[in-house]
């Protein structure tokens, strides 16, 4: 990732009016039985205008030239404070105003990895809401195909920000479980939608799916 290990060095309170991602907010609801109750829960507090959805998730399987090899998976590296760990995660980022879900996933994948991909047809992902009994954050997975004979995919160069650290690299998608296992023993945090597909993965295998 870097010449340094990255690590949280202090925690204190955050106050909503300092906080400019999140907001900590107060609900109350009826439960089914007609009763009144409370409910503590986080939102974030840059969603777009006229979406409902905060980000996406992205998806990108890099398709071999003549199918020469398997199908991989794009996954990153990238440091996470509130788990205190490098997280192995797939390229994801939030909406721009004005934005569809497809345009999204195609600009965080060019700026993130430096990859051109494709979204097909129908590759138009559920909503997926990240901790529900926590937050109202969601996102929405978009599948992007890279086609890795196109030039602009020989040598891919990141448009990263400043702050951004993200070390990308492939793993064969028919390994997936496998590789999750292995970097959680390594002391990887696994994101849960890289944990969702891999899963995916192993009961496909499992049970036979076609």
């Amino acid at each position: 990732m870097s010449s340094s290990t990255p690590k949280v060095i202090s925690e204190e309170p955050l106050e909503n009016k300092d906080s400019k991602w999140i907001k900590l907010v107060k609900l109350t609801y009826t439960t089914p039985d007609s009763r009144t109750r409370p409910y503590e829960s986080a939102i974030r507090a840059t969603r777009p205008k006229n979406t409902d959805i905060d980000s996406v998730g992205i998806t990108a399987i890099l398709q071999q030239e003549n199918d020469k090899g398997p199908p991989l998976i794009l996954l990153q590296k990238q440091f996470r404070p509130p788990v205190n760990k490098v997280c192995i995660e797939i390229p994801a980022g939030l909406m721009d105003e004005g934005e569809s879900a497809e345009e999204c996933a195609l600009r965080e994948l060019k700026e993130e990895t430096g990859y051109v991909g494709t979204v097909e047809e129908g590759a138009r992902g559920v909503v997926i809401f990240n901790d529900p009994g926590f937050t109202n954050t969601n996102l929405r997975m978009i599948r992007v195909n890279i086609d890795m004979s196109r030039p602009e995919n020989q040598s891919p160069q990141p448009q990263l920000e400043e702050n951004e650290f993200i070390e990308c690299f492939t793993v064969p998608l028919t390994d997936l479980y496998s590789e999750c296992e292995r970097l959680e023993k390594e002391g990887f945090a696994i994101d849960a939608r890289v944990g969702t597909i891999a899963e995916g993965v192993e009961l496909a295998r499992l049970w036979k799916l076609n």
